[in-house]
């Protein structure tokens, strides 16, 4: 026990509600932004540039290990669907190597006896949303992926409407 009295050469202690303060990451939580398409207001700047990118494959893919035949289906599948998502052009070297760490650590999970806990679940999951795997984690983030338009996709007809329009004497 260290005196605090007169005389000593520390400052005296402060209550414990003047010690404890709390800092919080904005931007990080809250409700997921809108896609550019369904946004109202266009003349509200919210945040850093809006980075768009072509979904699907890049085309410069590095040469990447083939997924541990070991691993669970699930986490064979979800590593191989990021060659595929169009932020892969995004990914460096090491966000490859943390693919598949999360994806060892997602295979030992899903193969274990045990439930998973809910830490092991929030670690996991914040591994993949450092990835942006998620369209809200994109999103977040500020990059949206183009969505690729159905060929031959065409619009419904209204002739059906303007039927039911006459029918009614409307």
């Amino acid at each position: 026990m260290v005196a605090r009295g007169r005389g000593s050469s520390f400052p005296p202690l402060a209550p414990w509600w003047c010690v404890v303060t709390l800092e919080v990451v904005m931007g990080a939580h809250g409700p997921i932004p809108k896609r550019t398409e369904e946004r109202r207001r266009r003349n509200k700047g919210d945040g850093p540039e809006l980075v768009q990118a072509p979904s699907g494959p890049p085309s410069d893919l590095p040469d990447l290990p083939d997924p541990d035949p070991n691993w669970h289906p699930i986490a064979t599948d979800w590593y191989l669907s990021l060659r595929e998502s169009g932020q892969a052009q995004f990914y460096e070297p090491s966000d490859w190597t943390m693919a598949r760490y999360a994806a060892e650590l997602m295979s030992r999970g899903l193969s274990s006896d045990r439930p998973p806990n809910g830490q092991y679940v929030a670690a996991l999951n914040s591994v993949m949303t450092s990835l942006l795997t998620t369209e809200g984690d994109r999103r977040r983030a500020r990059m949206e992926l183009e969505r690729k338009k159905p060929a031959g996709a065409k619009l419904a007809s209204v002739s059906p409407l303007d039927s039911y329009r006459d029918i009614a004497g409307g």
